[in-house]
């Protein structure tokens, strides 16, 4: 009898211990996942702890298996993997809080309008910044001049930066605080004249003569900017970002405020290749932390399609004399290329003309010499001869593009390359079938930070108001599927974090994005129209739509 009493008390043990159910901290059920996994599998279901995915797979199953007091029904909304913008300027993007915001001015006119406003609403400024303007907007599709900007401003310097980022307009004040004048040059820039003075107008690095004169911002302001473009990417559904370009200074202010809990988003780091950031990084190695990565150096071979400023093999259409302008010459970027492979770091390199990306891609042949692991980059890869399509997969060159770019340029981009040569731009399944992989970014604030507008240009190859009918070029449309890859694990691979982020997978940082909108199910004319309802990074939540968040 007591033995029987033993045996049916320890089956009960055991059939309790058995249904015993795991702790998680956060279960998401009744979905429908994208896990953008190697089989590109679907799930129901997701549990998390410790800020990764435990578990995949069925709600049932999950909800048998795992408990916690956070348990969230989706209602069948839709889960990706958190997007990663393979190149964006998220420094740049918070600098925008303190800006006046040109774009999509379809008139210097409205500019005007738009800098009185602001200057009426901020008459402490010492200086007035702004950026966005685009000329191939406006009905004269001329550079503007800055004879309006002298007469309404002869005290205060203003610094109009084009929507590219390679080109601004500054008035006289500007100049002179610079020291610039009409005999000024600059290699790799230019200063536009008419009747032998300057127009206002600054090409790629005679910019930089004006913004080493304008006064930093503080760490107080540093710090807001940061933490705006966060708020901001998070309400897009970006959980990691590529920043394009970046000094010291804000590098450490970012993993500064990432140690305290303030920045969540996680960011992989371009350097400016300054004899500083060289000095502090380079020499010292990769620097890695669960939120930031320094390990690359972003390089500038060449301008601007939009400014005339990208290198070309032949001359503009529109403008004969002139092929464009090299930034870095080829001897620079050699030693560049030296010193970055020598450092165990990834070069990545700004090519927008043909004869910008041929002159890099045989750079980074001389070093990367065949099939290899480097992960090097080309940035933008706009404008490609076929015969050099080659030399990325030869070199293991990933490309990394925008394809907003695409939809942004088209109406003006024939102009500039003619009939023939506009075949060879934003060829992006041609670039893509090279490697089998490539890396989408937006080029914020170049263009809109949200990553929809990349897959809706990228598979559709039309704009805003679904134009043109028949798509741009729809040779080179990327499919739906390979669009998600780029923005998530293809994304994470080209700067080395696979194995942690890019794909809803056991053991990898819970970064995920909830959707009202099924990306890979929905007509291209209702795919601008998506919401992001939650964001999540490392199992958190991060961001909520006030009305239809969970």
């Amino acid at each position: 009898m007591k033995k029987s009493i033993i045996y049916i008390f320890f089956f009960f043990f055991v059939l309790l211990s058995c249904n015993k159910k795991e702790k998680v901290d956060l279960i998401v059920y009744n979905a429908v996942v994208y896990t953008v996994d190697s089989a590109f599998q679907k799930a129901e279901a997701l549990a998390i702890k410790d800020g990764k995915f435990v578990a995949i797979g069925k709600s049932k199953e999950i909800l048998e298996k795992y408990e916690c007091e956070n348990i969230v029904d989706i209602q069948q909304r839709t889960i990706f993997p958190g997007f990663y913008d393979a190149h964006c300027h998220f420094a740049g993007l918070g600098t925008l809080s303190q800006q006046v915001d040109l774009v999509g001015a379809k008139s210097f006119g409205q500019i005007i309008s738009r800098l009185k406003k602001y200057n009426k609403q901020n008459p402490d400024k010492k200086w007035i910044l702004g950026r966005g303007w685009d000329q191939n907007l406006w009905e004269k599709k001329e550079f503007p001049e800055k004879t309006k900007l002298d007469s309404m401003f002869p005290e205060k310097p203003v610094f109009l930066e084009r929507v590219d980022g390679h080109a601004a307009l500054v008035n006289q004040k500007a100049l002179d605080l610079a020291g610039i004048t009409a005999q000024t040059q600059i290699e790799g820039g230019k200063v536009i004249l008419k009747n032998g003075k300057p127009t206002g107008v600054l090409i790629d690095n005679a910019v930089t003569l004006v913004q080493k004169v304008i006064p930093p911002p503080s760490p107080e302001e540093l710090k807001e900017m940061l933490l705006y473009a966060q708020n901001l990417c998070f309400s897009k559904g970006l959980t990691s970002v590529v920043d394009a370009g970046l000094d010291k200074k804000v590098v450490l202010m970012i993993d500064s405020l990432q140690k305290t809990q303030d920045l969540k988003i996680g960011v992989y780091a371009m350097l400016n290749p300054s004899q500083e950031n060289k000095d502090h990084f380079l020499k010292k190695g990769i620097y890695q932390t669960d939120k930031l990565q320094v390990r690359s150096f972003k390089i500038y071979a060449d301008g601007a399609l939009g400014s005339r400023g990208a290198m070309l093999l032949k001359p503009y259409s529109d403008e004969p004399k002139t092929q464009g302008l090299i930034l870095t010459s080829a001897e620079t970027m050699d030693q560049l290329f030296k010193e970055i492979y020598e450092g165990g770091y990834q070069a990545n390199t700004h090519c927008i003309g043909d004869s910008a990306n041929r002159l890099v891609l045989d750079l980074y042949g001389k070093y990367l010499k065949g099939t290899n692991d480097k992960r090097w980059r080309i940035e933008h890869a706009q404008v490609v001869e076929p015969r050099e399509l080659i030399k990325f997969k030869q070199f293991s060159v990933i490309p990394s593009v925008q394809p907003t770019h695409a939809t942004s340029d088209m109406a003006w981009a024939v102009t500039r390359l003619g009939e023939n040569r506009i075949k060879n731009a934003y060829a992006y399944q041609n670039l893509l079938e090279q490697n089998g992989m490539i890396a989408f970014g937006t080029d914020f604030p170049v263009e809109d930070v949200n990553p929809i507008y990349t897959f809706h240009a990228a598979t559709a190859r039309r704009d805003a108001t679904h134009s043109p009918d028949n798509g741009f070029q729809m040779e080179n449309a990327v499919s739906a599927q390979n669009t998600l890859r780029a923005m998530t694990i293809w994304a994470a691979y080209s700067v080395f974090e696979e194995k942690q982020k890019g794909s809803i997978e056991i053991g990898k940082q819970a970064d995920f994005v909830v959707l009202d909108t099924d990306l890979m199910e929905t007509d291209f004319r209702l795919l601008r129209l998506t919401r992001v309802l939650n964001t999540f990074v490392a199992g958190e939540k991060v961001f909520s739509d006030l009305e239809s968040g969970y």
